[in-house]
């Protein structure tokens, strides 16, 4: 999972106070907690942009954002790999997704036992119109920051997915086969 070294977990340790001098974990201060709560806040201030107007949840717009960012289709595991999404989450929602016309399945020319999503051109419609709002959110978001700590954060977050050999470009998710 993570490539933690051992001058990083040494560091770690000589910055921290012994476990005995804690008496408890303060969640304030742990990343993890602070991610996630950051993560769910962030994530439920972009879904007023497609659940309220368009009627998608979280795990809909997933399987939309990421078979819009893509040039080819790409398999429902793909798509929940790439999100962290439980599969079958994502499957009720390629479900959903398929009934309103939004998605289609193709064949896999590779494996024709497989079957592959894309956007319809209705998808595709409601794609190129939500993403720019989502970017102008994301700005709301991030307003707070200057433009030199959003580098910063952006940096600093992309040394945590790597750390956790997550995949952080979009050419990079295209051409890792078994992602």
């Amino acid at each position: 999972m993570a490539r933690t070294t051992d001058t990083a977990l040494k560091t770690r340790e000589a910055d921290q106070p012994s476990p005995k001098a804690k008496s408890r974990l303060d969640l304030f201060k742990f990343v993890p907690f602070r991610l996630n709560r950051l993560a769910a806040e962030v994530s439920s201030a972009l879904a007023v942009e497609y659940q309220e107007r368009h009627g998608l949840d979280i795990p809909a717009w997933r399987v939309l954002a990421t078979l819009g960012f893509r040039n080819d289709a790409c398999s429902a595991q793909f798509i929940a790999q790439c999100t962290r999404t439980h599969k079958s989450t994502i499957s009720r929602a390629v479900t959903n997704l398929l009934h309103e016309e939004l998605i289609e399945r193709v064949e896999n020319e590779a494996d024709r036992r497989e079957f592959r999503l894309q956007l319809t051109t209705k998808g595709r419609a409601l794609y190129e119109e939500l993403f720019p709002q989502l970017l102008r959110r994301e700005d709301e978001i991030l307003a707070c920051l200057s433009a030199q700590e959003r580098k910063q954060l952006s940096a600093l977050l992309g040394k945590i997915e790597q750390s956790l050999d997550l995949i952080q470009t979009s050419e990079e998710a295209d051409a890792k086969e078994a992602y």
